[in-house]
């Protein structure tokens, strides 16, 4: 079952922070050096939970549909998070911030239910492009193959530097 996060429920901001949490460990471990692992792991303190969360809350508010939960047997196992309308500026498009799965769910559609959940908000938003854009980390081949089956290209490349 797919389903609106709610951000008054504590529970509902407990099992999002894990999923969370468990989605940047898995970026830093998985697709990085030890010292890529350490600087995710460094940041996922009391105080990012807090403003990761309170983010969270502003984005839903403004529309309840750009976090959604995924559970089975009655336990959150992903969810999907796209930037509200209001955003959509930051690429000219609806941007799919995060799509996450525990692993023992992977491989079973939880992901699939989650990316048609980001598509229909998607297509609803009044964009200056019709697209849904995300970043991919180009180590992270399990997801770029999810991505290409669902008929995602490559457009343009994201580059970074320290401040």
């Amino acid at each position: 079952m797919i389903r609106p996060y709610d951000a008054g429920d504590a529970d509902d901001a407990d099992a999002l922070w894990d999923l969370k949490r468990a989605f940047e460990l898995s970026l830093g471990s998985g697709t990085g050096d030890g010292e890529k692992e350490a600087t995710y792991r460094e940041k996922l303190d009391a105080d990012y939970r807090e403003s990761y969360l309170a983010w969270v809350d502003r984005c839903v508010e403004e529309d309840e549909r750009t976090v959604r939960l995924a559970e089975r047997d009655g336990e959150a196992v992903g969810y999907v998070f796209v930037l509200p309308e209001s955003l959509a500026h930051v690429w000219d498009a609806a941007v799919l911030n995060e799509l996450f799965v525990v692993e023992e769910y992977r491989g079973t559609g939880v992901a699939d239910d989650l990316l048609e959940a980001a598509l229909s908000l998607a297509r609803s938003q009044t964009l200056p492009l019709d697209r849904l854009v995300l970043d991919v980390d180009p180590d992270n081949g399990r997801a770029a193959a999810f991505y290409d089956r669902w008929g995602f290209e490559p457009w343009g490349e994201m580059i970074a530097r320290e401040l």
